[in-house]
């Protein structure tokens, strides 16, 4: 038996490094070795986490390179924006994989990322070097690389859903219009007024209306796969739940196609790919099927009378939208069955 991978996460203390956490302590091949916050060093993780009181006793390290090189071959970066754009440079040349769950090198033009993200862009040579890992369109390119830029929540539900019809030509791409929703937890555990429960609670909002930073990050996928620009409509809604993304997807349908012919395409498409399941005819899937898992449920339906066809796509978006998908990329770039460490069954109800 090989000796397990040495991880260290950096950003212990949000809810994407927690998550983390409780994948990690599943992995057959994984060792957690250091846990790290900027925020709280040598402050046992169960302090601001009680749920793992008796089960992880680790104290949080500090930010330090050399410890981490000490202690890791892995590092994961579960980062706010910015952060990762220095740091993972000089994890890189120490030496060790990086996978970064930020959104710091998701987008291969710096100028775009500042445009977006109002911070400095990490240098061109590593936004070149970071291996995009959607998993199920990329993940043979992720195999073997040490770079990995893990996709953000709200792209992986949308592009999940769109990736197969956008490549095969079934629809066109001047009329995708994507409607998103996402639960709190999206917003990360720091307070907000926004994410405040006398806000959220019984309300139902649309946020950074033509402005959100996922944009240009979907857009420069769909691009890809279409041979041209894509350009879409895409807005964001913050529900009163945890967890959960719901992606509903509208566009034109190019030609006469059934909803019998989606499903056959996306069910050869997403062939031996464990974590994304379709839905039968006439079914679409609801957040609460795929809380607690990495799994991304897609149904359709096809609109005769308009010619459009509705992608409905969900995910958890700390799972596969973030830990899970990252879990997934490191089994991939180690060359481990990709379901390793993620094969459970959703939570319900």
């Amino acid at each position: 038996m090989t000796q397990p991978i040495r991880a260290a996460i950096v950003g212990s203390t949000g809810y994407g490094g927690v998550e983390l956490i409780r994948l990690l302590l599943q992995h057959p091949h994984v060792d957690i070795t250091s846990v790290i916050s900027s925020s709280t060093p040598g402050v046992p993780i169960a302090n601001g986490f009680p749920h793992l009181n008796e089960i992880v006793t680790d104290t949080l390290d500090a930010v330090d390179v050399p410890l981490i090189r000490s202690k890791a071959d892995v590092v994961f970066l579960a980062t706010p924006a910015g952060v990762a754009a220095n740091l993972a440079p000089q994890l890189l040349e120490a030496g060790l994989k990086v996978i970064d769950i930020s959104g710091d090198f998701r987008l291969k033009s710096g100028e775009v990322y500042e445009k977006w993200y109002k911070h400095k862009p990490a240098a061109d040579e590593y936004l070149a070097k970071a291996v995009y890992g959607l998993a199920e369109v990329y993940g043979e390119e992720v195999k073997g690389v040490d770079f990995i830029s893990n996709p953000g929540c709200y792209p992986t539900a949308t592009l999940l859903g769109l990736v197969p019809a956008v490549k095969a030509g079934w629809i066109d791409p001047a009329t995708i219009i994507i409607d998103a929703k996402s639960g709190v937890s999206g917003a990360g555990r720091g307070l907000s007024l926004t994410n405040h429960f006398a806000e959220i609670n019984e309300n139902f909002l649309a946020y950074k209306v033509n402005k959100h930073q996922h944009i240009p990050e979907i857009e420069q996928v769909l691009s890809r796969e279409a041979g041209q620009e894509v350009i879409t409509t895409f807005t964001t809604h913050l529900v009163p739940m945890t967890r959960g993304i719901q992606s509903t997807i509208y566009a034109t349908v190019k030609g006469k196609r059934s909803d019998e012919d989606f499903l056959e395409l996306y069910r050869e498409f997403y062939k031996g790919r464990p974590f994304v399941r379709i839905r039968p005819k006439g079914k679409v899937p609801g957040t609460k099927e795929v809380w607690g898992s990495n799994y991304c449920d897609i149904g359709f339906s096809v609109d005769d009378r308009t010619g459009r066809v509705t992608i409905v796509s969900v995910i958890d978006n700390v799972v596969k939208g973030a830990a899970g998908q990252a879990v997934q990329n490191l089994n991939l770039m180690m060359g481990w069955d990709e379901a390793t460490g993620l094969a459970f069954t959703p939570v319900y109800p």
